[in-house]
C-alpha cells in the first residue's frame, strides 16, 4: 500500500511542475509564418503553433488571447482565440 501511495504522489507531482509550465497571454499579432507555423506578439514574443491549431484566421494587427505551453525551451500556442 505504501508503495502504491509512493507512486501516486510522485505522479501528482509530476503533473503538477508541468502545469507550471503553461500560461495564458493576450496580444496583438505583429507576424505569421505559415511555413514555420509560428507568430509573433507586438512586444516581440515568438510563438511556435501547435499541430491542429488553425492558422487560418490569423493575420497582422488581429488581437488575440493565446494558451501557451513550454515545449524543448520554447512557448507552443496549444489554442489561439481571436477577440
Amino acid at each position: 500500500m505504501r508503495k502504491v501511495l509512493g507512486v501516486v504522489l510522485m505522479g501528482v507531482l509530476v503533473l503538477c511542475a508541468v502545469s507550471a509550465w503553461a500560461g495564458e497571454m493576450e496580444g496583438k499579432i505583429q507576424a505569421v509564418d505559415a511555413s514555420d507555423r509560428s507568430i509573433v506578439l507586438s512586444d516581440g514574443t515568438k510563438l511556435s503553433v501547435a499541430e491542429g491549431v488553425s492558422l487560418d484566421m490569423l493575420k497582422e494587427g488581429t488581437d488575440v488571447k493565446v494558451a501557451y505551453e513550454e515545449r524543448d525551451g520554447k512557448n507552443v500556442a496549444t489554442s489561439i482565440e481571436v477577440k
